[in-house]
C-alpha cells in the first residue's frame, strides 16, 4: 500500500501539475480553508489528546498556521521567479539564472507537542514549493492524528496530499520508499536514525530536532519581564517545547529575587493549584510522566512538586542548587521543570555552554549591549532571543532551525520555500560569437587567464 501510494504521488508530480503558480496558490487557499472548516474539531482533539486549553491551542497551532499561509500567498510569484545572475568577464554573451525546481515526493514526519501546527507548517512550504506531500502524524497523539487524516482526505486527492497514521515501523517502511526529501521534527536521537535511513538513497533531510536551550538572567535584567518571560516559555504546553527553556543561569546578585518573582508568576498564569486547572496541559503519555517526576527528586524545591498520576499531569517546578552531574542536566527536560544554576561571571557560563552540545534555542536577558552582542555573536545557537523566550519562532520571516545536536536545515516563510525547492542554476551561451580562449591551442588564452587573476 505505502509503495502504491509512493508510486503514485511521483507519478502525479511527474505530470507538471503541481508546478504552476495558480496551482500552487489555489491549493494554499485550500489548505487555509481546510483549517477554518476543522477549526473546531482541531480544538476538540488537542484538548482530548494533550489538554490544551482553547487559548493555548489557537494561539501556538492554528493563528501560526493561518499566518505562515498569509506569508506564503503574499510573497509565491516572487519566490518562485528565476533569479538572474550577474556574469563576470568569462562569461560574456551569457545569460545566468537561477530555477526554482521542488523536489518532487515530500515526507514529513511530525512529532506530539504541537501536533498541528508542526504536521502543517512544514507542509505549507512544501506544497508552495511545488511538491507533493506525504505526511506522518504522531502515533502518541491519536485524536489529532484522526482528526488530520479527514480534513486532508476531505480536501485532497492523496496522489497529491495525503496522511499516513502507523506506529514507528510505518515511518520507516515510508522512508525505505526512496522519497525525494524527508522533513523530520523531533527527537535527536530518533534523527540520528532518519538520517541514517535516508542516507541509504541520499535522500535530502531537514531535522528539526532539540536539547538544552538555556535562558541566562544577568545581573542588569528587568528581572519582572525576565521571570514573567522565562515563566510563559517554559511552562508554556507544560513544558513540552522544543525550543521552552529548559534551565536557567541566573547571576548571584539577582537570584532570589528572579525566584520569588519566577513563584510569584506561576502562581498568577497556572493558580495556586495547577493541578486542578482545567486548562493546564498534561503529560502526554505515562512513559514520559514516570521520566519526569524521577527529576523532582534533585536539587532543592523552590516551587511546585506536586504530581497527579492519574491525569499524568506535574505542577510548574523551580528546582535551585542544580549542578551538570545532576540527571536532569543530561537530556532535554521536555517537561514542567526548571533547573536553576547559578553564575558570578559571564565567563562562566560562556565556557559551560561550549562544553556542551549546541542548543535550539538560548535566551539572554540583560540590558548591556555589549554583553547582548558577547552572548549572541559568541555562542552557537539554533536561534532565540534577547530580553524574551519563544517569540523569535512566531516571526515570519525569520528562519527557524537548529545547528550541530539541534537539528540541520530552517523553514518559515521562504525559508521553508527555499527547504522544499532546488536550486538550478542555468548558463545561457550565446551563439552569436565563441570565446576562443578556453580550448586548447588559443593562443591568447593562457596570458589571458594569468591577466585576470592579477
Amino acid at each position: 500500500m505505502i509503495q502504491t501510494l509512493v508510486e503514485r504521488q511521483k507519478h502525479y508530480f511527474n505530470s507538471g501539475e503541481t508546478k504552476p503558480y495558480a496551482f500552487r496558490k489555489s491549493q494554499l487557499l485550500q489548505l487555509q480553508k481546510m483549517l477554518k472548516t476543522f477549526e473546531a474539531p482541531i480544538l476538540k482533539a488537542l484538548k482530548f489528546d494533550l489538554n490544551k486549553s482553547e487559548f493555548e491551542a489557537y494561539s501556538s497551532e492554528i493563528l501560526f498556521l493561518q499566518n505562515e499561509i498569509n506569508e506564503h500567498l503574499n510573497h509565491l510569484k516572487q519566490w518562485m521567479a528565476p533569479t538572474k545572475v550577474k556574469n563576470p568577464l568569462t562569461h560574456t554573451g551569457t545569460k545566468s539564472y537561477i530555477l526554482k525546481e521542488p523536489y518532487g515526493a515530500t515526507l514529513v514526519i511530525a512529532p506530539w507537542n504541537y501536533p498541528v501546527h508542526l504536521a502543517i507548517a512544514p507542509v505549507i512550504g512544501a506544497l508552495a514549493a511545488g511538491n507533493t506531500v506525504i505526511l506522518k502524524p504522531s502515533e502518541l497523539t491519536p485524536t489529532v492524528s484522526w482528526v488530520l487524516k479527514r480534513m486532508v482526505e476531505t480536501y485532497f486527492p492523496p496522489e497529491y496530499f495525503t496522511v499516513v497514521e502507523g506506529e514507528k515501523e510505518t515511518t520507516q517502511q515510508l522512508i525505505d520508499q526512496n522519497m525525494d526529501y524527508i522533513f523530520f521534527t523531533g527527537s535527536t536521537s530518533v534523527g540520528r536514525q532518519i538520517m541514517s535511513q535516508a542516507s541509504n538513497y541520499l535522500t535530502p533531510v531537514t531535522l528539526e530536532l532539540g536539547g538544552k536551550s538555556p535562558a541566562i538572567v544577568d545581573s542588569d535584567a528587568n528581572l519582572k519581564l525576565a521571570a514573567k518571560r522565562i515563566t510563559w516559555g517554559k511552562f508554556t504546553n507544560a513544558g513540552q517545547t522544543c525550543i521552552a527553556p529548559d534551565y536557567v543561569y541566573v547571576h548571584e546578585d539577582v537570584k532570589q529575587r528572579f525566584l520569588t518573582l519566577l513563584s510569584s508568576y506561576i502562581e498568577s498564569f497556572y493558580g495556586h493549584f495547577p493541578l486542578q486547572n482545567p486548562d493546564y496541559t498534561r503529560i502526554v503519555n505515562k512513559q514520559h510522566f514516570d521520566r519526569l517526576t524521577e527529576y523532582l527528586h534533585e536539587g532543592t524545591l523552590i516551587h511546585g512538586g506536586q504530581i497527579d498520576e492519574i491525569n499524568t499531569t506535574i505542577e510548574p517546578t523551580v528546582l535551585d542548587d542544580i549542578t551538570w552531574d545532576a540527571a536532569i542536566m543530561k537530556d532535554e527536560i521536555f517537561g514542567p521543570i526548571l533547573p536553576i544554576m547559578t553564575f558570578e561571571h559571564m565567563d562562566e557560563v560562556m565556557a559551560d555552554m561550549d562544553r556542551q552540545h549546541k542548543p535550539l534555542a538560548l535566551y539572554y536577558f540583560g540590558e548591556d549591549e555589549t554583553e547582548q552582542r558577547r552572548v549572541t555573536e559568541g555562542l552557537s545557537f539554533g536561534g532565540g532571543c534577547i530580553n524574551d523566550t519563544l517569540y523569535h519562532v512566531a516571526h515570519p520571516r525569520l528562519p527557524f532551525g537548529g545547528v550541530g545536536n539541534s537539528g540541520m536545515g530552517a523553514y518559515h516563510g521562504k525559508a521553508s520555500f527555499d527547504t522544499f525547492t532546488h536550486a538550478k542554476s542555468i548558463t545561457k551561451q550565446t551563439t552569436a560569437f565563441d570565446q576562443s580562449f578556453r580550448y586548447p591551442g588559443s593562443k591568447f588564452g593562457l596570458a589571458l587567464m594569468k591577466k585576470w587573476l592579477d
